[in-house]
């Protein structure tokens, strides 16, 4: 059982100065989750703060997902074009924990709180959970491939919104940041899934088209 820290209770003027850390610490949160709090000089009332934010926190657990499905898929993927993927699959999982950390802070800088932890991030997000196991190659590319495309299509409707509620921060973040580099990666990853010959060409469309 842990000592009571007698001087912690101790009145500010009789406190000693003391080198020991105070170990095991907890408090009442200082702000719940899901408000928004100090009002910044942001021109930005507080109901629309309210929705940015949350739209924000739903933005946030699907891209979070989306980066740790990259970083599940760097690990595991396997084939002829192991050294290619693992390679683009660690780039675009360090582009993606870069819009996190945006993200998150667009989310604080509006007055909310962002979505943090493992547990809260897989009850918030829309994409789908993958299994524990290795996948083929073509799998991990489709599910990489249907998570952006549930993010694009939630950046245009969030691009829409704020454009409309006068959050023209939340929009260009959403746009130049989210959207732009999501559509970027998924052409990157949807070209590794065209049918095309590797080494010797295929005639047989010549003759065909002759």
């Amino acid at each position: 059982m842990a000592k009571k820290d007698l001087n912690a209770k101790a009145p500010a003027s009789e406190r000693r100065v003391s080198a020991q850390p105070r170990l095991h610490q907890r408090a009442a949160e200082i702000q719940k989750y899901g408000t928004v709090s100090h009002m910044l000089p942001l021109d930005l009332e507080e109901p629309v703060r309210l929705e940015m934010t949350e739209q924000l926190n739903l933005m946030l657990a699907d891209t979070i997902t989306l980066r740790d499905l990259y970083k599940k898929s760097h690990w595991q993927v396997a084939g002829p074009t192991f050294y290619q993927l693992h390679l683009l699959f660690d780039k675009h999982h360090e582009e993606q924990a870069e819009i996190v950390d945006t993200i998150a802070e667009r989310i604080q800088l509006l007055g909310g709180i962002s979505i943090a932890m493992a547990a809260d991030v897989a009850e918030t997000t829309r994409i789908e959970r993958p299994p524990k196991g290795r996948e083929e190659v073509p799998v991990q590319i489709s599910r990489l491939l249907d998570a952006h495309q549930i993010i694009v299509g939630n950046c245009r409707k969030l691009a829409d919104r704020s454009d409309k509620l006068g959050d023209a921060g939340t929009n260009d973040l959403v746009v130049s940041d989210i959207l732009r580099t999501n559509e970027l990666q998924i052409w990157f990853l949807s070209e590794h899934l065209v049918d095309a010959p590797l080494v010797l060409a295929d005639q047989t469309r010549l003759r065909d088209a002759s």
